[in-house]
């Protein structure tokens, strides 16, 4: 695949204007405040596993409107002292998996919270365990277009809020250090990592890999692949109804998220990319608030991105700011 998108010195520029209504912040204050009125404790049961330089739990905690919320903790084996914590979000379709499947974080002496993805978990991977109860209006299929009449019923929502209460969660707890905790993701995890650090306070960093949700506006125009075509797939059914559901898409865009975010951000991109374009994460990351920021670039690949060549740059990162 051919570059498609903006030149490589056009990007490094690349500072969009996107719609951005009056009350967003208004909006997401009301929402996070709604669901802290049901703080509950974190439930974690630790699980049997043959792995024996690792802890793993099963936690749960309260999400978007008290919802029960499935995680991973995983801790170094025997760790006595509070330590910093990463917490990483899943890519589209994908749900938690398996306890024990993602060591790397712990193996580099952090704990590990992996959050399950309300309602996914069946696309692909090894599944997942955390129902959305909450219904919506006619949609397309996949999970970008559900509720998006309204941005109070649509789909993420739910799921910006229960990033938000993941990093309540993992705060809470006696085995990390709150206030050295990072998020991080790729593709819709980077998306939702970068919305959670917009929608918290004191992130130590956020890195999102090759993210997912930002600049929808021009990715749904530049781009032929899911999951933007099932906003496009949508929109031609519903005919007439752009201003509506780009209204509602404003309140989750990376790039308004992105601006809010005061946390050191490690970025990823890669200019063949045709399910995320990388002007829409320039786009993201050109806006990001925090004072210390920086992408890795991958010139010659697609949604892949750096795949296992990122995590390294990410440990080398997060260890030199804390």
């Amino acid at each position: 695949m051919p570059r498609f998108d903006l030149s490589p010195a056009e990007l490094d520029n690349y500072c969009p204007d996107v719609r951005e209504p009056a009350d967003f912040d208004d909006f997401w204050a009301a929402t996070i405040a709604a669901a802290r009125r049901h703080d509950s404790t974190p439930e974690l049961v630790e699980v049997d596993t043959p792995l024996t330089l690792v802890d793993v739990f099963d936690v749960t905690f309260a999400g978007f409107d008290g919802d029960p919320v499935k995680a991973w903790l995983t801790l170094p084996a025997g760790a006595s002292e509070p330590l910093p914590a990463v917490v990483e979000f899943q890519g589209y379709g994908g749900g938690r998996g398996l306890a024990g499947e993602r060591l790397q974080w712990a193996a580099a002496g952090y704990a590990h919270l992996f959050m399950d993805t309300r309602g996914q978990g069946s696309m692909w991977g090894s599944g997942g365990d955390t129902p959305d109860p909450h219904g919506t209006g006619p949609s397309s299929s996949g999970f970008m277009t559900r509720g998006i009449e309204d941005p109070s019923t649509y789909y993420y929502r739910r799921v910006f809020t229960d990033a938000v209460r993941a990093i309540d969660a993992v705060r809470s707890l006696p085995q990390v250090d709150a206030d050295r905790v990072a998020v991080s993701g790729g593709s819709q995890g980077g998306g939702i990592a970068i919305a959670a650090a917009g929608l918290s306070y004191g992130l130590v960093a956020v890195m999102p890999d090759v993210p997912f949700l930002c600049h929808f506006e021009r990715a749904v125009g530049l781009t032929d692949s899911d999951p933007y075509q099932e906003i496009v797939r949508y929109l031609a059914v519903h005919r007439g109804a752009d201003e509506r559901v780009f209204d509602t898409l404003a309140y989750f865009d990376g790039v308004n998220m992105a601006r809010r975010a005061d946390a050191a951000a490690l970025y990823s991109v890669a200019l063949m990319d045709t399910i995320c374009p990388p002007s829409t994460v320039y786009a993201a990351f050109n806006h990001h608030g925090g004072a210390t920021k920086r992408i890795e670039v991958y010139t010659h690949n697609g949604h892949e991105g750096g795949q296992a060549h990122q995590f390294p740059k990410q440990a080398r990162f997060l260890a030199d700011l804390l």
